[in-house]
């Protein structure tokens, strides 16, 4: 038992796993973000470029409501905004990960300095490129 509790200490001490965490959290706190940007003014918006209509109302009703029975319909309105925040969300996520590329590759190229070769490897290089002849 507590080689296993040893083992999970070393597992969740992990910068990985701790870096996954943070990333999870910040996700679904951005999502939040863009599912509100998406329904509180993008559809409104999309609804009324496209004729005033709400987007949440719309659906294909299958079984009207009676008394007995509650309305079963296909909401293609909720799927329609759905799209929209999984597109935006792609997109954000995508252009943050073009940006820390291009961040990243800026380093790269920064810590990417040739080296100098000193005198007397130029010298040994020839001397080694006149035996070869």
């Amino acid at each position: 038992m507590k080689k296993i509790i040893k083992e999970f200490k070393e597992f969740i001490s992990r910068g990985s796993v701790i870096d996954l965490a943070v990333g999870i959290i910040v996700g679904g706190a951005f999502t939040s973000i863009v599912t509100s940007f998406v329904n509180d003014i993008i559809m409104p918006v999309l609804g009324l470029i496209l004729g005033k209509i709400n987007f949440k109302d719309l659906k294909l009703v299958l079984v009207k409501a009676t008394e007995d029975v509650s309305e079963v319909s296909i909401n293609y309105g909720n799927f329609i905004q759905n799209i929209i925040n999984f597109l935006l969300t792609a997109l954000a996520i995508f252009i943050m990960i073009k940006f820390i590329n291009k961040f990243k590759h800026k380093e790269k190229k920064k810590e990417e300095v040739k080296p100098v070769k000193s005198d007397e490897v130029i010298l040994l290089t020839e001397i080694r490129d006149l035996l070869k002849k």
